[in-house]
């Protein structure tokens, strides 16, 4: 029974998801880092919102954790990168609090038009400053989004219906979805020069960071209201207090900020300045949702290999990981096989799908042949690490997908680029569930590939076969599988056949010298 720690304050929901799908869980939550790293090992899964922080000391000590759940969106205090070298899974629960934060964003986009805390404040003190307030209205104003994400797109669809104009700077905005969102993609220069409102909604990274910088506040039109409910980083707070102060900026509301907790700020009690401590996603109903999104995806991982907003691996769903599975299992067994036999370095992988296959996610395809191929070189390779061990190896990986006839209802081809040119591996499911090899290295051959195997490149002369044979008996090894292939007749061959036990290095040896042998390999499959 998988186990998971639940380490930081969550929805009582989360547990009771875990338990009734049969998953052991613990809540402790306030816990040290040194007494987190002292259980850690335990756990299979971790659970966690902002407070607990997966470092690298923590996830070394996680020998078994396979996965880490973040209720929320942010990930700053999960240390990705050891997590992905480790082989344990990230996720997070990006849509369980956007319609909160997009709301957020707009409840602070109506303060700051209408100056209602100050307002507040001061009728409360029994002053009646009517006079003082003067607002201005939001319909026909220009709203400017950074970021037209999920959370952005929603605050589009407030705006819109407020009658704003909506313009959006985002990179990754086609047009085509601009279209669809009911906004004008711009550049961020546009943007600076044309909106009343700005509302930030991108994450914290070494591109957007101070991507409201002085020098861009500069650019941005006078008057201009600024909300930032996304990441503390994104806006220079120092640049922003002078704007305020010289009334450039006509307001600023921000719900995160560089250090926090925020307890104390330049930007506190400047005049039209609003503040509030990183409530974004803090409703009932988000609380709720991540809590009962971040269960349920740890719960598909952990007990059917599906892999929902994961930040470190290709997502699998719980619905496709079944149908994938046998696939995945052939593209393991395909790069394990090449994995193998291939003793040079490594340049490249080219993985290539035709038929049924064709259609399917190939993502956790190339996933399973890059953890099949460098598991040669280490036992502690998985598919979340493999493709980043790749990566911090210099292999370049490539996807291909055909859509042609084929001999094959379904096939997976590996191709591995090494200093001595490609080679080239490929397989079949038989009942769409039974891995089977279909070619080597150029030359057709349908073999099993399980268990222990001997892998010989020979001479195609009579007499070898029962060479073979008479070695391997007299030596009292038991053959189960016998599978031949030849380029053409005389020229090479390749034999491939399953043992029942181990074949050690003398007897290796002695196959080595027979007549004809040009190559000769034990092989291993899980």
């Amino acid at each position: 029974m998988p186990k998971v720690l639940i380490s930081d304050q969550m929805s009582p929901k989360a547990a009771e998801i875990f338990r009734a799908r049969g998953i052991e869980v613990d809540e402790i939550t306030g816990l040290t880092k040194d007494e987190l790293i002292k259980i850690i090992g335990h756990y299979d899964g971790l659970a966690v919102r902002s407070a607990t922080k997966a470092t690298k000391d923590v996830i070394a000590a996680a020998t078994n954790l396979k996965v880490i759940g973040r209720a929320g969106i942010g990930v700053d205090n999960v240390d990705i990168p050891s997590a992905s070298g480790a082989g344990i899974v990230v996720m997070n629960t990006p849509f369980g609090n956007s319609i909160t934060t997009a709301e957020h964003a707009i409840a602070l986009m109506f303060a700051l038009a209408r100056q209602l805390p100050e307002a507040d404040a001061s009728t409360q003190a029994g002053k009646w400053e009517k006079n003082r307030f003067m607002g201005v209205e939001l319909t026909a104003k220009t709203l400017g989004l950074i970021g037209a994400g999920n959370i952005g797109s929603i605050v589009a669809d407030r705006a819109l219906g407020l009658k704003m104009k909506v313009i959006a700077f985002d990179p990754f905005l086609t047009p085509e979805r601009a279209e669809i969102m009911g906004v004008t993609k711009v550049s961020l220069d546009e943007l600076l020069a044309q909106a009343d409102f700005i509302t930030l909604h991108t994450p914290l990274t070494d591109s957007t960071r101070n991507i409201l910088s002085a020098e861009n506040l500069a650019k941005t039109k006078p008057g201009v209201r600024i909300i930032n409910c996304a990441r503390g980083g994104l806006i220079d707070e120092a640049a922003l207090k002078a704007g305020l102060d010289s009334g450039h900026i006509g307001g600023a509301a921000l719900d995160v900020f560089v250090e926090e907790p925020a307890k104390a700020s330049p930007l506190f009690n400047t005049p039209n300045f609003i503040s509030t401590p990183h409530l974004g996603a803090s409703t009932d109903e988000a609380q709720v949702n991540v809590a009962i999104q971040v269960a349920e995806q740890m719960s598909d991982f952990l007990l059917t290999g599906g892999v929902t907003n994961a930040l470190n691996v290709p997502s699998l769903s719980a619905e496709e990981a079944p149908r994938l599975r046998p696939y995945m299992q052939l593209a393991e067994r395909l790069g394990s096989l090449v994995g193998q036999l291939v003793t040079e370095g490594v340049k490249g992988v080219t993985v290539e799908v035709e038929g049924a296959a064709a259609q399917l996610n190939i993502k956790p395809i190339t996933a399973a042949v890059l953890a099949g191929l460098m598991r040669t070189h280490s036992d502690t390779v998985n598919m979340v690490n493999a493709p980043y061990l790749a990566r911090e190896r210099e292999i370049e990986i490539a996807e291909v997908r055909h859509d042609r006839e084929t001999d094959y209802h379904t096939l997976v081809r590996v191709t591995v680029k090494t200093p001595d040119g490609d080679r080239t591996v490929a397989g079949t499911l038989f009942g769409m569930t039974k891995p089977r090899l279909t070619e080597i290295f150029g030359i057709t051959v349908e073999a099993d590939l399980s268990g222990r195997m001997l892998y010989i490149v020979n001479e195609d002369k009579p007499g070898f076969i029962g060479r073979l044979g008479g070695a391997l008996g007299e030596a009292g090894v038991n053959i189960g599988t016998f599978h031949l292939g030849r380029r053409n007749t005389g020229s090479e061959a390749i034999l491939l056949l399953s043992v029942d036990d181990t074949i050690p290095d003398p007897l290796l040896a002695s196959i080595c010298r027979l007549p004809g042998v040009k190559t000769v390999k034990a092989l291993t499959f899980a």
